[in-house]
């Protein structure tokens, strides 16, 4: 975008002009296509950036902050010739993440109530009553530890499009715990002898899921906001969080006579696809980066290292859990496989191998 006018030094609002500088149709970026989506329309530049728009600098600057203004390049290790060019491929902003976000609270609140008005939850495998009590009780933490992460982790994020699908990816963790919590609590209230704080035992205390607990916390200690996004969607989505949701608890649940917990924790698998795929996206486009292309496949590859370790062993130590039910419809090895399967297929489609 090149300014036509001669008083481009003004700040003044305005003051340079462009070409399309007077229309409606926010023809002042490059769209990814051939037309600007409304994506675009309402994310692009929305955070702007004194190398495309701001003549004098950063509008603000966060006090404490390493100067330079509001948001820096250097927050992440990464390079990128161009940050603006990432585009999130489930196109979602503002409104279109509110209204997803209701449709499924709705759904899954409709299936609690449902389950309880029929007492659903009253014929649950007793043996497996205990394992919702403790493991999905623990799980959540794990989904909670992974939202907060994201949610520091977007306010780093150098455009807008980036802290959008950070953010939402945080939501949609957020929303999961907060159904895990409330799905367990509700049904609690109709079982003898439910306690509401072995979840949080077991996460704290139970050497089965302290490996899980390094390799979240681990996470959310890193000071690199790209490399929390990568770590989180990359390397342990698939070989701990689909391990456990889709690999344990959507499929044994059946086999123990519980139909509910299925459709509660069902949204999180989509909610995954969609954050993977804006994920790839952007670190795509890095490791493909003209100029820095090279430093940030090794940057990745170093991130893929370090945290495929943890989340190996947090993967591992889950095992027992699957020798737990009465019904038994798959085994961890079986699932194992599945988990290792989707990591190499991301990794490969990354050239990261």
């Amino acid at each position: 975008m090149v300014a036509t006018s001669s008083s481009v030094g003004s700040g003044a609002a305005g003051a340079a002009q462009f070409v399309g500088s007077t229309s409606r149709k926010y023809n002042y970026f490059e769209p990814r296509g051939k037309r600007a989506t409304h994506y675009e329309d309402v994310t692009v530049d929305v955070q702007p950036d004194p190398e495309r728009y701001l003549i004098q600098n950063w509008i603000i600057e966060f006090e404490g902050g390493k100067g330079g203004g509001a948001y820096q390049k250097d927050s992440t290790a990464a390079l990128s010739s161009n940050w603006h060019a990432f585009r999130a491929p489930d196109q979602e902003w503002e409104r279109t993440h509110y209204q997803r976000q209701s449709k499924i609270e709705t759904m899954v609140q409709n299936v609690i109530t449902n389950a309880r008005k029929a007492g659903a939850h009253k014929v649950f495998d007793k043996n497996w009553q205990s394992i919702l009590q403790k493991h999905l009780g623990a799980w959540k933490h794990a989904e909670f530890g992974l939202g907060t992460s994201l949610m520091q982790a977007q306010r780093y994020g150098y455009t807008q499009m980036i802290n959008n699908a950070t953010l939402t990816n945080s939501s949609y963790k957020m929303r999961l715990t907060q159904d895990v919590t409330l799905y367990l609590a509700e049904i609690g209230m109709d079982i003898d002898g439910w306690n509401d704080e072995l979840g949080k035992k077991t996460w704290l205390e139970d050497p089965i899921w302290q490996p899980t607990r390094l390799a979240v916390e681990t996470i959310m200690g890193c000071e690199d906001y790209l490399e929390q996004y990568f770590a989180i969607n990359i390397v342990f989505e698939p070989l701990v969080g689909e391990l456990i949701r889709s690999g344990f608890f959507m499929q044994a649940a059946a086999a123990n006579n519980d139909f509910i917990t299925p459709p509660v924790i069902s949204a999180a698998e989509a909610d995954y696809e969609r954050n993977l795929a804006n994920t790839v996206d952007l670190i795509y486009l890095l490791a493909n980066d003209e100029k820095h292309g090279a430093h940030n496949k090794a940057l990745f590859k170093s991130w893929l290292t370090k945290h495929r370790d943890l989340a190996d062993k947090a993967a591992a130590a889950l095992q027992p859990i699957w020798s737990q039910p009465h019904s038994k419809p798959v085994s961890f090895e079986d699932v194992k496989a599945v988990s290792h399967e989707r990591l190499n297929h991301i990794v490969a489609e990354l050239g990261l191998e």
